[in-house]
């Protein structure tokens, strides 16, 4: 039975152990982090969204990712937290999508995840103060993402057209605070790279 199909729209917040400005999202994939290894966590905040007749919308996530090396020889290892609120419907749905099952823009997790560590469901906030993403999971994840400024320094800094999966226009960013306690991990990348990216993501 083919799945059906799904689409989210939202926001996301990116927070990893890059010196500087993550290399992956420019060099697609082809240039390893500047730790020679990535240990990330993501927030989503799903403004609207559906995996058939199930609603998503108004839902938060969070994902936690380590690659070992270059983002795309894969072998990476990978746990999701789902929010609390979310149905039993939606937290398969979720689950499907974000282990690359269900096609579509994740579809590459199932060939670069080789080890998921598996799924929580937990309270999870997603809140913008003036240009700040604050993400947290109580005991879990506290962080803070802040837009970095451009020449003119009422805009943030952006890349855009690119080719990166997440999506073409990249806010840089970095971490105010960003602390990670979870399978076994003990992370703090606090002034370190973060990204900010609008969350469209759909299959087919």
């Amino acid at each position: 039975m083919t799945d059906p199909g799904w689409a989210m729209k939202g926001e996301l917040v990116l927070s990893c152990n890059c010196t500087v400005f993550c290399p992956c999202v420019l060099s697609l994939g082809s240039h390893p982090p500047t730790e020679g290894y990535c240990q990330t966590w993501a927030g989503f905040r799903i403004d609207a969204g559906h995996f058939g007749e199930v609603d998503l919308s108004g839902l938060n996530l969070g994902l936690v990712m380590e690659i070992p090396g270059y983002m795309s020889r894969g072998n990476w290892t990978a746990g999701l937290f789902i929010d609390k609120r979310a149905s039993i419907y939606a937290v398969k749905a979720l689950t499907k999508i974000f282990t690359g099952k269900a096609g579509g823009t994740t579809s590459l997790l199932s060939i670069l995840v080789g080890k998921f560590l598996g799924v929580e469901q937990v309270p999870i906030t997603y809140e913008t103060r003036d240009k700040t993403r604050i993400f947290q999971i109580p005991k879990i994840i506290d962080g803070a993402v802040t837009p970095i400024a451009g020449k003119d320094r009422e805009k943030d800094t952006v890349i855009s057209n690119s080719e990166y999966w997440i999506a073409p226009e990249i806010i840089v960013a970095k971490s105010d605070k960003s602390k990670m306690r979870a399978f076994g991990r003990n992370w703090n990348f606090a002034g370190r790279s973060a990204e900010i990216c609008k969350l469209d993501w759909r299959a087919p």
